[in-house]
């Protein structure tokens, strides 16, 4: 099988190519490298399944040819992260929603199996206990730049559904819930590699607003796996699912708990939000996910719990220190939470 993955230089689509070619799959990754990390796929260069293409979701030639030539695709290019979405609001809107309605035309044009990622994003302010797919959206203005990502997300979804029940398009929409794990960076605003990164330096962790704000977080393996096995369920196309972890946790909590787990000396310093990102900036106070719907369909059940995704960013900072310091010193231990695929493609 011939498997592409958009965006698959980036942190989720490299830890899903690698996967998948663990099946004995091919890949094509195709990358513009705007945000995503050629040393992210290094290790997968040198195999014969593996193919790196340099090239745009924006470029709709491109992205027939290679949906075309493709039995799945999984779309995961997108400009993500705060500091990106607010700083290059008007390239982030382009390539959310013009880089998706490339991809997805062609996968309805050649009936391709498609995986859309979306986000958790597109819930906006709701503050419901637990948010399951069918849940009303609540945003805020769309004058305010902080909504762009979850509206072009939104509109990729309704493009999606419709592109299924007026054209019978095999796509399936997974919202993901605040995936992180190693190879993650924290340039863009994502906050366990960046808590992780100043703990392990010693540095105080900066929380924005009070710290009371939650989120639920999930493993990268995981939620690869959900991937891959919702692209291998007819049952699945249509729909929409919650891939991530319902273990609700304060970012306040978490940076404590960053702390302790790398056993730092770090303090925590509160930072209001018009500090760090100017007036009129809107959070989300909740997230937790309901999984139901993908736990009864294809038996996802996210095995890594906080501490195991906190440890595993962990010992990647650590084995990184070690090679960047020559190696001369005994090498850390592996990351604890590797583990073989539970999804296949087929």
């Amino acid at each position: 099988m011939r498997a592409l993955v958009t965006g698959g230089a980036g942190f989720i689509g490299s830890h899903l190519a690698e996967r998948v070619l663990m099946q004995g799959h091919q890949v094509v990754a195709l990358d513009d490298m705007s945000t995503g990390d050629a040393d992210n796929l290094a290790h997968l260069n040198d195999h014969l399944g593996f193919e790196l293409v340099k090239g745009s979701i924006l470029d709709a030639a491109l992205v027939d040819d290679l949906v075309e030539a493709s039995d799945v695709a999984f779309h995961l290019a997108a400009a993500v992260g705060v500091h990106l979405i607010l700083n290059r609001s008007l390239d982030g809107l382009r390539t959310n929603v013009h880089g998706t309605e490339n991809v997805l035309q062609s996968a309805a044009r050649h009936g391709t199996r498609t995986v859309l990622a979306s986000t958790s994003e597109v819930y906006g302010k709701s503050t419901a206990p637990i948010l399951c797919e069918d849940q009303d959206r609540i945003l805020g203005s769309p004058l305010v730049k902080r909504w762009s990502y979850a509206e072009a997300k939104a509109l990729d979804e309704t493009l999606a559904f419709l592109l299924f029940s007026e054209h019978g398009a095999p796509i399936v929409i997974a919202r993901l819930f605040n995936v992180t794990g190693p190879r993650q960076t924290g340039r863009y605003g994502m906050v366990m590699p960046r808590f992780v990164d100043l703990a392990m330096r010693g540095r105080p962790l900066t929380v924005y607003g009070d710290g009371s704000q939650t989120r639920s977080f999930c493993h990268v393996y995981d939620a690869a796996d959900g991937l891959i096995a919702l692209a291998e369920q007819p049952d699945a196309y249509g729909g929409v699912f919650n891939i991530g972890r319902p273990e609700e946790v304060s970012i306040r909590e978490l940076a404590e708990r960053v702390i302790r787990l790398t056993g730092s000396a770090s303090t925590i310093r509160y930072v209001a939000y018009a500090q760090a990102y100017g007036d009129g900036f809107e959070d989300t106070m909740r997230r937790v996910p309901d999984i139901s719907r993908a736990r009864e369909l294809i038996g996802f059940d996210p095995a890594l719990c906080l501490d195991d995704i906190i440890l595993s960013i962990v010992d990647e900072f650590r084995l990184s220190a070690w090679a960047r310091s020559g190696g001369g010193a005994a090498r850390p231990a592996r990351p604890r939470a590797a583990r073989s695929g539970g999804g296949r493609v087929r």
